[in-house]
């Protein structure tokens, strides 16, 4: 494994002698526009090997992307090889449909000392509540970034991140879209985590259960998404959502299209720069 490049795999190319806030920021960026949150392995009958070796292989020289449990090990391996203070934690996600929050740790985030500061940085949770830039640990401050509002509330040694929605336009919705206009201030629960350190070992067991467990999202969807310049592109399943954040004051332009199978590959390789080895089954 080189840091040199995995440089190249996220076409980063500034100087990174200081273990700094600026360098952080920068490299975190490059990560999340260049490494597709995606779980098209499990649909192509592919294992995932949580690994760091298997990892490392996948993403910086298959030039593909990973679920959090990848992604976000990559980067804490990368953060250590520049000299950053960085530790791995675990957190439970929030299941809107449940309207709680998972019983099992079932997500992984890092948290990075610099200067005697702390910061959240969580480059695997895809989509549009993906953070743009390192949150500050600093509970009840709003934290405003380009896709949104973000802010971390501690309770009795919990933390809970949550972002602000925003509205959505349709330019064109098709009868089964129902636009997403929640009231300005409406809150979106993401997950809640402890400041206690993990070991990437303790995920072993939920890396083997995602890939089984008919019951999960990941197992009924193949999802890959990817940060862009000014938002984000998403192909769930046939469905590529392209969203501009900010297109108006608190909106967001959200363009939706059903794809054919043959457009499913095209779409992968043209936008994501994914080429699989193996046939995906969306």
């Amino acid at each position: 494994m080189n840091i040199q490049e995995y440089f190249g795999r996220i076409s980063y190319t500034k100087p990174h002698k200081d273990a700094d806030l600026q360098t952080l920021t920068a490299i975190f960026q490059h990560h999340i526009q260049s490494i597709p949150f995606e779980n098209l392995s499990m649909h192509c009958g592919e294992a995932v090997e949580l690994d760091l070796q298997s990892t490392y292989n996948k993403i910086v020289r298959k030039k593909r992307g990973g679920w959090c449990l990848e992604i976000n090990h990559l980067l804490f391996w990368a953060l250590q090889e520049l000299g950053y203070e960085v530790c791995i934690l675990g957190a439970n996600s929030y299941e809107p449909a449940e309207k709680g929050y998972t019983a099992e740790m079932n997500h992984i985030l890092l948290k990075v000392v610099i200067q005697g500061d702390p910061y959240i940085v969580d480059a695997g949770f895809g989509g549009a509540y993906q953070m743009w830039q390192p949150l500050m640990l600093i509970s009840g401050k709003d934290q405003p970034q380009v896709p949104g509002i973000f802010h971390l509330m501690e309770d009795d040694g919990t933390w809970y991140l949550e972002k602000v929605k925003r509205k959505h336009y349709i330019p064109e919705p098709r009868n089964n879209d129902i636009p997403d206009t929640p009231e300005l201030g409406n809150i979106r629960k993401i997950y809640r985590f402890t400041l206690e350190p993990r070991h990437i070992d303790d995920f072993q067991e939920l890396n083997e259960y995602l890939q089984v467990s008919p019951d999960n999202i990941l197992r009924k969807k193949s999802i890959c998404t990817l940060q862009t310049t000014n938002g984000l592109l998403a192909l769930v399943g046939w469905t590529l959502t392209e969203m501009k954040y900010s297109y108006k004051e608190d909106t967001d332009l959200v363009n939706i299209t059903t794809l054919t199978d043959e457009e499913v590959e095209k779409t992968l390789k043209d936008k994501f720069n994914i080429v699989l080895e193996n046939k995906l089954v969306p």
